[in-house]
Formats: C-alpha cells, structure tokens, sequence
C-alpha cells in the first residue's frame, strides 16, 4: 500500500476518536476499565510541579484491524506473555498539568463531557489536585485527535478553559485546515477534518497560539517534532534545575504493544513507517537517558522510565523493543 492509500486509511482510524460511539463497541460480557481510585499523581521536576490528571479510559475489543501489520494471534501471544488479557485492551487517556510558579500548562485534554461514560473525569481530578478549569492559562496540544482536543469545549459548545490560549502545533494545524486535503478524503475520514473545525476553528483568534517543532513554547516547555501518528504530532520536554520529564503524547497508544514491539503499526497511525521511526527514535533517547516520561495512553499514574528490552518468553520479534516502568 503506498503512502497516499495508508494516509487515507490512517485519516479513518483516527477519525474514530472523534466519535465516542466508536469508542463504545465494547461487547457487554468485556465488561469496563478499572479506574484509579485516586486519579492525580504529583511528580516535581526541578522547581515546576507536573500532575497527571485521569480523563478515565474506555475498553476496545481486540481485533485484526487494531494491529496492521501482524497477525491477531501473534497480538495476543505478546499480551499473553505479559499475562494481560486478550480479548481487549484498556485505554487510558492522561492530560497532564505542568505549575511553573503560579502559570498553569495542560498538555492535552481528553473529552470533556463529550465522551462515553467512563471518560470526562478530568474536572473532579483537577479539582481533587486543587485546581479549577479557570485557573488554567495556557492548554498546550500534542496532535488533533478528538481525544486530545474535544475537551477544550463542553457538550453545550462552551470553553471548558475559558481563560487559556490554546497552543497547536502549527505543522498539524495546515494539515486538518487544509481544505483540499479534506475533500480528497475519504468521506468516512472527513470526520477528522470536520471536529477539528468545529473545536478549534472557532477559537477568537487571539486565543489561538501556533508553535514550529522544536520552539521552546513557554519557559521549560520545549516542543519536539514527532510527526507519523499524525502529520505533525509535537512531543514536549519540560525541564527545570536539570530535570526533566517528556510527554509523548501518542508515539504509543498502547505500551505493552506498541512499545515491547515498536514496529507493528497501530491502526491509528497515518503514516505508520514515520511513526516507527518516531517511537524508535525517542524511546532509544529516553531509555539510553533514564528520563522520567509518560504518555496520553499510559497506565495510569503515567509516570516512568522506558527501558531496552527483549520480547518475553520464547516470542520472536524482529529486532528488540521496550518496556515501560511505572513509577512505584
């Protein structure tokens, strides 16, 4: 398949993020995701604090379509030897808040209370924390998936953050605004297209903020190209006194697959070998630098270490992976 066809299919996988029937095809015998009990984590980096913040998680039925590139058995057995289930797989999806002195930055949103009903906890979380949607300044955004970006607005259409500029990459933001890649696409792939205009295209214009690769968006926060998920997905470094912590957004959607085998293709990625060569890239820097990370989609509380790894047991993969280590 060439990379114009795997685009267009890729824009139709993600477009299922932005429809939370989708979301919601789980079988009722899968029954539903454990949420934390506690669902904010503190971690001080230098003199900033970041807290994950659980939006809840929804479970998907695994099936061939959720691995391209490999057989569903060859999924399974990786899960299996990890002792996880098979038959489906649970998403969490993490907002993080990063406190510099008294200005508040939130990395991605979830849903709001746009989503299914085990999603839209962020609001209790943040205010568990101590925080309130009008004390946030600014809401930073890795890539335009409807599970990062429909938060920013509540079912009624209002701001959840109405006091925040928005900052976007501004490489993903020419992609979903560019109104002949929209009707090239596949009309079940406009879905994409459309929820992006309809939360962020609305913004007042001075609340809207685009930033390059690499652009240090606010001090301490410094944003990193890691376009394949999406054409121009940002991951972020926040450092502070010589320690930092990176956010990576959705270079996987699921660790226990997308990273103990780095090379299988999500059905989300809309360019899978950029988005290859994008998790191999970074997780080889995180794990030959022992940095604190976490991910939208990681096990909560989101926080640790990636780690060289083989495959476990007697499975064959090609080439070695990586594990990731929670934070005790």
């Amino acid at each position: 398949m060439d990379r114009r066809l795997f685009l267009g299919a890729g824009v139709a996988g993600a477009t299922a993020l932005t429809i939370s029937s989708v979301w919601s095809q789980s079988a009722p015998n899968l029954g539903a995701p454990s949420l934390p009990t506690t669902g904010f984590r503190r971690l001080k980096v230098g003199a900033m604090e970041v807290i994950a913040l659980n939006d809840g998680a929804l479970r998907r039925p695994l099936g061939e379509e959720f691995v391209r590139n490999v057989p569903l058995e060859q999924v399974k057995a990786l899960l299996a030897a990890q002792s996880l289930p098979t038959d489906y797989v649970d998403i969490p999806f993490t907002p993080f808040l990063v406190v510099n002195g008294n200005t508040r930055f939130l990395i991605d949103t979830g849903f709001a209370d746009n989503g299914p009903p085990t999603t839209g906890k962020l609001a209790a979380n943040l205010a568990a924390a101590g925080y309130r949607p009008e004390d946030i300044d600014h809401v930073i955004i890795s890539h335009y998936h409807g599970d990062h970006i429909n938060g920013l607005r509540k079912k009624d259409g209002s701001l959840m953050f109405p006091k925040a500029k928005v900052h976007v990459p501004a490489p993903e933001h020419a992609f979903w605004f560019d109104d002949a890649k929209m009707n090239a696409a596949p009309p079940a792939a406009r879905g994409g297209f459309e929820n992006a205009r309809r939360v962020i295209g609305s913004l007042p214009a001075e609340q809207l903020v685009k930033f390059e690769p690499g652009a240090e968006v606010a001090p301490g926060i410094r944003a990193e190209a890691a376009f394949g998920h999406t054409p121009g997905m940002s991951v972020f470094n926040i450092g502070s006194e010589g320690q930092n912590f990176f956010y990576v957004a959705d270079v996987t959607n699921v660790p226990s697959l997308f990273a103990r085998s780095p090379d299988w293709a999500v059905t989300f990625d809309m360019d899978p070998e950029m988005a290859r060569q994008t998790r191999r890239r970074i997780f080889d820097r995180l794990a030959k630098d022992k940095t604190v990370a976490g991910g939208f989609h990681f096990p909560f509380p989101a926080f640790g270490t990636m780690e060289v790894t083989a495959a476990p047991g007697a499975l064959q993969l090609a080439g070695s992976g990586y594990q990731f280590k929670p934070m005790a």
